[in-house]
């Protein structure tokens, strides 16, 4: 299964708030042995993220979107699902009992009666109109739920909310995806990746499932041009004997290691 990101905002673009997303997606998947496949950033421009969510669903990959599911002016992420999905906006019952729970919430804390009746509610609750046949995604920093059509999940922009959402969905939509992962690494000097070539062809043809990577760089703050290299699988003990022999080639292709761990 391949994984992407809508990361939705003109925040974002202008450079008025950093992005905090893509790194913990990135991390979030690797911690459970997945990888992003593709991550794309788009602004607060309708038909640009209606073209995008069709894409995805066209794509058949599991996309998370962050970003632009309120219920302001400049918030399109929900309307714009619904267009490319084809389906109508429904007020979801499930959020509106949670909206209204997390309203009358904030009127006790000052000590006031919550007004169903009134206008902010029901502004209130356009955070709960989602794409028909939608599913709630939960939110445990303030009850406003996300919402999942298919595998494509809509999450808010604010990190403190995403994120646990972000791991909600993984651990119980994708579990069976999950699988183990290992990684092993070094930075060397004293070669070139074109002399690493061979080596690396020689270690994945000896190891079934194993994966090898190079990282150059040229202006490292504390090891200067360097490279690193490494490997990845699902089984650690491959992981370990594919790396010793790694080593082994890189240091007869005149690789010396600047950081052996």
């Amino acid at each position: 299964m391949n994984f992407g990101a809508l990361i939705i905002g003109d925040e974002i673009l202008s450079g008025r708030r950093e992005d905090k997303h893509l790194a913990r997606v990135i991390g979030a998947l690797e911690s459970r042995g997945l990888a992003l496949s593709w991550a794309h950033y788009l602004g607060d421009e309708p038909a640009r993220i209606v073209a995008e969510i069709r894409a995805a669903a066209a794509s058949g990959d599991t996309v998370f979107s962050f970003g632009g599911i309120g219920a302001t002016p400049d918030d399109h992420t929900r309307q714009c699902a619904a267009q490319a999905l084809g389906l109508p906006l429904a007020l979801h019952p499930e959020a509106e009992v949670l909206i209204t729970q997390r309203g009358r919430d904030m009127a006790a804390e000052k000590g006031l009666a919550y007004d169903t009746a009134g206008p902010d509610h029901q502004r209130r609750l356009n955070m709960g109109v989602f794409p028909a046949g939608a599913t709630l995604i939960p939110n445990p920093y303030n009850r406003i739920p996300g919402f999942s059509v298919g595998h494509l999940h809509f999450m808010p922009g604010f990190p403190v909310m995403a994120h646990p959402m972000l791991d909600w969905l993984l651990d119980n939509r994708y579990a069976d995806q999950t699988r183990a992962h290992a990684l092993r690494a070094v930075r060397v000097r004293g070669t070139n990746e074109s002399a690493l070539i061979p080596v690396f062809e020689r270690v994945e043809a000896a190891f079934a499932g194993v994966r090898s990577f190079s990282l150059p760089s040229v202006d490292h703050p504390t090891f200067g041009p360097h490279i690193e290299i490494g490997v990845k699988g699902a089984d650690p003990a491959q992981v370990e004997l594919a790396m010793a022999a790694l080593r082994e080639g890189a240091a007869a292709a005149g690789a010396i290691e600047i950081d052996p761990s």
